[in-house]
Order: structure tokens, then sequence, then C-alpha cells
């Protein structure tokens, strides 16, 4: 596709913050037009009064919110982001898929292919199958963009951890055991608009989430052995932070026998040389030179660092959950599927304090 050409974007479930986030940076895409943003509740409703950090942008004046039955009115689009709750797109796919070219599911409702995983994890997935099926798709490791209309993203819990833990496996011969023990810190934003926790109770406070059978962990399995015919025997518990925005993941892991530091570390840099996205954090030594979420939160950016000691192996991965683990991944992908530069419109420096 040429620089100049632009291609027409529909975002539905755009109320919640993923589906802001994507208006967001789209309004500062060179080569995209909005062309139909949804959302029940909010039909009619401005885009600003919805997400009043957007209503100064000179772009979002106009934009409207519409309900999703007037996509059939209008001219079909190149890509529809779905921004939906989970559970909420497997019902609405048969009318987005009639209007759009690709479907790019930013939700969890298509991530796996284990029967029983979905039944446990996303029952409304199970009584509605797709259409097609979903390619699932990390730009970063995925051998090529997928040919399929439907595409789906990681979760971000899920993704930050694939990104702590692949090069370990990614060689042929893994450099650790099966086993890993994954624990995973998450923002509130992490929840969704609705999630309903009251400020007073996650302010100041840090708690456990889930400890067992959070809906990631054979996401992550499935990933790991999709992109490196391992199959991890992993331990997945996550907990909540006290912050809006950010994931945080440590992974920890034994070498093998004969297995070198040196050799884990060519395994990362070899892994994510030339990721405009990926950076790994070259020989850290004080605490503030590991990847932290100062150094990630507004970017799309994910920090990875790895600490090897006495055959321990401890890695550390950050980025902000909206962003790379969501909104960001998900125009990341369309700009490849669709000809652009991979940075196109993306951010990489963080925001602070």
């Amino acid at each position: 596709m040429a620089d100049h050409d632009t291609i027409r974007v529909a975002v539905v479930g755009a109320s919640g913050y993923t589906g802001g986030e994507v208006i967001r940076l789209l309004l500062e895409h060179p080569h995209v037009e909005l062309a139909f943003l949804s959302a029940e509740r909010a039909a009619g409703a401005t885009i600003g009064s919805v997400h009043p950090w957007l209503r100064n942008h000179p772009r979002a004046a106009g934009l409207t919110l519409r309900p999703l039955a007037d996509l059939a009115g209008i001219e079909p689009v190149d890509i529809a982001f779905g921004c939906l709750p989970t559970g909420t797109l497997p019902e609405r796919l048969p009318l987005i898929a009639e209007r759009a070219k690709r479907v790019l599911n930013l939700g969890g409702d298509f991530r796996l292919r284990d029967a029983g995983q979905i039944r446990a994890h996303y029952p409304a997935t199970a009584a509605h199958p797709p259409l097609e099926d979903f390619a699932y798709y990390v730009p970063e490791l995925s051998p090529a963009v997928p040919e399929s209309r439907f595409i789906s993203l990681p979760g971000c819990m899920a993704v930050t951890t694939i990104y702590a833990l692949y090069p370990l496996f990614a060689q042929g011969a893994p450099l650790v055991g099966e086993r890993v023990i994954v624990d995973a810190k998450t923002g509130s934003t992490g929840g969704g608009r609705a999630a309903g926790e009251p400020p007073a109770e996650r302010s100041g406070n840090f708690r456990v989430h889930k400890l067992h059978g959070h809906r990631h962990a054979p996401e992550i399995q499935q990933a790991l052995a999709d992109f490196t015919s391992t199959a991890v025997d992993l331990r997945f518990s996550t907990h909540s932070l006290d912050v809006a925005r950010g994931i945080m993941v440590t992974a920890y892991t034994e070498l093998r026998d004969g297995v070198t530091p040196l050799d884990v570390k060519r395994a990362y840099a070899k892994a994510y040389v030339g990721r405009p996205f990926l950076r790994v954090r070259p020989a850290p030594k004080a605490p503030q030179d590991f990847p932290m979420l100062k150094a990630v939160v507004g970017s799309n950016v994910a920090e990875v660092a790895l600490s090897v000691r006495d055959g321990q192996c401890v890695t550390v991965a950050a980025l902000d959950n909206l962003i790379k683990g969501a909104a960001g991944q998900a125009i990341q992908a369309m700009n490849l599927i669709s000809g652009f530069p991979e940075t196109a419109g993306l951010p990489t420096t963080a925001v602070s304090p």
C-alpha cells in the first residue's frame, strides 16, 4: 500500500478504556480515517463527552458514537477494531464481518483453540463459534502477517509474559526447564471501565487478583507452544497494583545443565534485535536499570531484562496494558497488515511523572 493511501477504520466498543485508546492513537495516525465508532449505551454522545481527554483534539470534533446496527448502512471499512467486553463480540461478529474487510479483535473471546478451555473461560465463544477461524497474532513473534480476515491480539498480561519467556525456549533446545513460575501485576484499567472496584479500596493497596485459573494462563501456554514448540508447565498468579496503567511480570525458571548466563543474554539479544517496540535492558545492575512502569506507561514499548545467578533465571518485563498490551499492538498489527511503517502513529516515550 502506498504511503499516501488512507484506510477506513471502525472502532466497535468505543466507550471503554481500550476503545478510547485506539481512537486516541488513530487520531494521530497519518493514514487512517475514523469512519465509524460504536457504543450501545453511549450512542448519540460525542467522543469528547465520553472520553474528555480526547475533546481538545482537532480531529475529534464531530465524532459521535453510534449503535452498532448503523454499521450496516455505511460503506464497508477496511479494518474494524473489536474493543468489546469479553463475551460480547461473538453474537455481534456476523454484522461486523459483513461490513469490514478485516477484524482485529482486542477481546479474549477468540484467542484459545482448545474446546474445553474455551468453555471454561469464554462460554459465549463456545455458544457462538466464529464464521471463520481467528489467527492469533503477536507482531514481533508471528512468522508472517496472517491471511485470515479475523485476527486476535493477545491479552495484556499474556503478551507481557510471552515477551518475558519467549527467548528462553526459541532456540530449538530450551535454555531452561519446562517449569515456569510467573507473578503478574496489573493496574486498575486492566479490569475495564466497568470493573466497579471502589477507588478507596484500591488506593494505597496491593492485593491478590487471581492465584489459580486465570484465563491468560492457557493462552500463554498455547502461544509458547506455537512459537517455540515447547509445552511449558506454567504456574501463573496475578496481583492488582494501585496504579491506573501498567503491567509488570516476573518469571522464574531454572537453567538446564550446561547453559551459561551468557547463553541466556545472547538469546534475548538475538530474539529481539531490530524490533522497534521491544527493548532488552543491557546488563542491569541497579534497581532503576530494570524494566519499570515509569519507563513504559504512555508508550508502545515493552521492556525486558533478566538476571541469572546460581542456575536460577529471573526475567522481568513491563509495558502499558492499554497501549502495548492492547490498542498500540493492535495498531502495530494494522500497520503491518496495511503496508504502513510499523511505527506509524505509535509513541516510543513514556509519560512521567
